[in-house]
Formats: structure tokens, C-alpha cells, sequence
């Protein structure tokens, strides 16, 4: 039952993955550096941030505090990226490396406890913390992604199509699966 946990984390933390990228599919390179106002961040200092963040909390995940004395979290949130390759880059490295932890875990190590800035966590809280914090990050990047583009291309049900989604999900015997299990499929 708790690799079903692992499991499910690791679709959720997919999910979200693909929802980065079929935003940052949809718009130019210039668009990936906009920022509304000095406040605000662009998908490419989100993309950093994100990088950072995932290098930090998952390299040496269960040995080392996931608050490295490396990462310079400041300048996560100072652009220096300049192509969108570089932005591509940093968000597959960020997520590869997440995936690399998760894929290494088993249902003995989710009570184990690991620490983010010497604060314990059981490797299910700080899967959990991560949850939390990646889709919100995501979120931004939809939402900016959705604001820019010039035609957008739906990432869930598209407006005025619930009905029909819905009764073809009802016309279906009932089953267990994970809600991503049909999205990840398709790509």
C-alpha cells in the first residue's frame, strides 16, 4: 500500500510536469522572460526558482539537509538565462533529478525522517511539502502562459465542454485508476 504512495506522488509530480510544458510549449521566447512589473517573476526565474529548489531538496535526499549549504536561493529569483534552451534545460534537469530520488525510494523509507533547514520531516511530509509547492509554482506559470498566448490550447476540459466530458466518464463502467493515468498516457 505505501509504494501505491510513492506511486501516486510520482503521477502527481508528472502531471504537473506536463502542465509546465504544454504551457511553455504554447509561447514564444520572448514571452518566456516577460514579467508583468519588477514585483512579479517571468516562467524563466519561476523555471530557476523551481530548479533550485528541486536540486536541493532531492540530491542526496535521504543523507543530506534538502536546504543546501550550496543553493543560493536569492539568486534563484535573479534571471540570467538568456535562450529558451537554457530555461528548458534547468526544467528537465530539475525534474530528473526529483524523479531520480522518488524512483530510488521504497515504502521502507517513507517514515524515515530527513530534514529541510534542520526541521525533521518524514520522507512522506517532505514528498507532501513538495506537492504543495511545485503545483503552486506551476499554477503561475499556467496562468502567465494562459495570459500571453495569443491562442491557447486547453490543458484540462476546455470551457463548455464539461457535459460532454462528463457523461463520456459516466458511460464507463465505475474503475480504480489514478486521474492522471489517462493524460500521462497520451503524451
Amino acid at each position: 500500500m505505501q509504494n501505491d504512495f510513492i506511486e501516486s506522488a510520482r503521477k502527481q509530480f508528472e502531471y504537473y510536469k506536463l502542465l509546465g510544458d504544454k504551457t511553455m510549449q504554447q509561447l514564444s521566447d520572448e514571452q518566456l522572460f516577460w514579467n508583468y512589473n519588477e514585483e512579479s517573476n517571468s516562467i524563466a526565474t519561476i523555471v530557476k526558482h523551481l530548479w533550485g529548489n528541486m536540486l536541493s531538496r532531492w540530491t542526496d535526499f535521504l543523507t543530506t539537509d534538502g536546504e543546501k549549504e550550496s543553493r543560493n536561493r536569492d539568486a534563484e529569483f535573479i534571471n540570467d538565462a538568456t535562450t529558451r534552451q537554457e530555461v528548458f534545460e534547468q526544467w528537465e534537469e530539475g525534474w530528473a533529478c526529483l524523479f531520480q530520488a522518488l524512483d530510488a525510494l521504497s515504502s521502507d523509507d517513507l517514515t524515515r525522517i530527513i530534514y529541510i533547514r534542520n526541521q525533521g520531516h518524514t520522507v512522506t511530509e517532505a514528498i507532501h511539502r513538495q506537492l504543495a509547492h511545485y503545483p503552486y509554482h506551476v499554477g503561475q506559470i499556467v496562468f502567465i502562459g494562459k495570459m500571453l498566448a495569443t491562442q491557447w490550447a486547453s490543458l484540462s476540459v476546455p470551457r463548455g465542454k464539461s457535459s460532454d466530458f462528463n457523461q463520456e466518464k459516466f458511460s464507463q463502467p465505475k474503475l480504480r485508476v489514478h486521474f492522471t493515468d489517462e493524460i500521462l498516457k497520451k503524451t
